[in-house]
């Protein structure tokens, strides 16, 4: 299924119709892959409409996965944490590194406390 434009708040049920048909077509339990890569909206009209999209799909016994989005809406939906949710794959963006994987404080802040200094 190609998804594509711009998607605004409007358009999510007539989305969310074509997957559920698109789900129901396939096997029980199947993927629905979505070529995103021509939408050409990054906001949270965009991101709802997907989310839905999905819930459409697993209502009706299946689930989506995004295939090629631009940079921004991975990042958007890495951001949103729904990456994993919505099957993202082949992003143009580079994965957001989890909090266990970023790199360790370099040390503990000590402040110096003036002897002039109020109380707070």
């Amino acid at each position: 299924m190609v998804v594509a434009g711009p998607i605004g708040p409007g358009d999510a049920p007539q989305w969310c119709d074509r997957v559920r048909r698109a789900a129901r077509q396939g096997d029980p339990g199947g993927e629905v892959i979505c070529d995103v890569s021509g939408v050409t909206g990054t906001d949270f009209a965009t991101i709802d409409a997907l989310a839905r999209m999905q819930l459409a799909a697993r209502r009706a016994g299946g689930r989506i996965r995004l295939r090629d989005p631009s940079p921004k809406l991975a990042l958007l939906l890495q951001l949103a944490g729904l990456a994993d949710t919505l099957g993202l794959s082949g992003s143009g963006g580079q994965p957001l590194r989890k909090a266990e994987q970023r790199e360790p404080a370099l040390a503990e802040v000590q402040e110096a406390v003036e002897s002039g200094d109020p109380a707070v």
